[in-house]
């Protein structure tokens, strides 16, 4: 993956030197570490620059990325790919149902990771896969994926952050409350490697707030918004509110209605992590989540 930033010194930056004034654009330790070890990496006003050298006002900083490896131990493969936007720096992706992020043992080349190294490596360009917000295998919806280094340094920190909104439509059991907020913290279960249950004493914090939006043959379609992002967070919370997601093998394994958890990825909300621009997408329904009498036309 090949990038070039651009950057004109204004005068909060002057006399800095141009590692420092890297770190201060969200450039890692790493990634500089990183940029030392490509050609013509930085230059100023045209002229190759070291990292120590001091900036003038209305000097051109020209960052150079060129990243030639592709991600290790992931198989392009041919896989369905919905990319509803692409710039140089990030894609946003609309994930599909049963489909894990990652490779891991029995899910090789079934994954996210797998149908974007091969949409690279069919335009013959280097790719190295760093997913920023990850979904569940059966959760449907929105994430964002790096292009390169310094952009998943900046996207990864927002995350960290809790500046990137992340909006879920899920589907529970029952009427639940029109809105309110599950502050509860969220731990292992100690007999098994993948549910989640609420740990007061052990968990980590995590808080998600909720709207109710339709109610119709005892099921709640309800809006999510993630202040953390615990694994199995959604699904956990309403659980123990007592409004279980329709479909969710770990915590109410009902599929009669859908034939895995009700939940998708339906907005997410952020600053792009190089132009600063304001960036939110949407992401309709998936089909096995429309046997309600319910539209997201209908979200204000």
């Amino acid at each position: 993956m090949e990038r070039t930033l651009l950057y004109q010194i204004e005068s909060e930056y002057v006399n800095l030197p141009i590692d420092r004034f890297l770190r201060s654009m969200g450039f890692s330790s790493q990634n500089i570490t990183n940029l030392k070890k490509m050609p013509r990496n930085v230059l100023v006003n045209n002229e190759f620059a070291y990292m120590n050298q001091r900036l003038c006002q209305n000097d051109i900083v020209c960052v150079h990325i060129l990243e030639l490896d592709c991600s290790p131990n992931i198989v392009p493969v041919d896989l369905p790919l919905s990319v509803l936007y692409e710039d140089e720096d990030l894609m946003v992706i609309n994930k599909a149902a049963d489909m894990p992020i990652h490779p891991s043992i029995n899910n090789y080349d079934n994954t996210l990771a797998n149908a974007v190294s091969y949409y690279f490596s069919n335009q013959k360009i280097p790719f190295i896969f760093r997913c920023i917000n990850r979904l569940d295998r059966d959760t449907t919806g929105l994430t964002i994926v790096a292009k390169h280094m310094v952009s998943a340094t900046i996207l990864s920190a927002m995350v960290s952050k809790h500046s990137i909104k992340r909006e879920y439509i899920a589907f529970v059991e029952g009427k639940c409350p029109e809105s309110g907020t599950i502050d509860r913290p969220i731990g292992r279960v100690s007999t098994s490697t993948i549910e989640r249950c609420i740990d007061d004493l052990n968990g980590e914090s995590a808080t998600t707030h909720y709207r109710r939006l339709h109610y119709e043959n005892n099921c709640s379609v309800i809006l999510l918004c993630l202040e953390t992002g615990r694994t199995h967070q959604i699904r956990v919370h309403m659980k123990s509110i007592g409004h279980p997601l329709l479909g969710d093998f770990l915590y109410n394994p009902n599929w009669n209605q859908i034939k895995r958890q009700a939940l998708h990825s339906y907005r997410v909300s952020f600053e792009h992590p190089i132009t600063k621009k304001s960036l939110s997408f949407t992401a309709p329904l998936p089909a096995d989540m429309c046997f309600l009498n319910f539209s997201t036309n209908d979200i204000i």
